[in-house]
């Protein structure tokens, strides 16, 4: 009986943590106003997103060149 509980709560876990993944995506910076920057996106990415969404954003670090002998 305490496995079946066991089993079902990892089950509602996962789903709940399955559902709370978030997107990720890639877009071009098109303009910068002062503090406001506008992103350029795929149409099918853009739907995800709302105004005043909050989104986290990464900047793409340059590879530096590896020397060899």
């Amino acid at each position: 009986m305490q496995k079946k509980f066991l089993a079902l709560a990892m089950a509602m876990a996962f789903t709940v943590a399955s559902s709370v993944v978030a997107y990720s995506f890639t877009c071009q910076v098109s303009a910068i106003d002062g503090g406001s920057v506008t992103l350029k996106c795929k149409e099918k990415y853009a739907k995800k997103l709302e105004v005043g969404k909050k989104v986290k954003v990464r900047i793409k670090k340059a590879r530096k060149a590896v020397e060899g002998c």
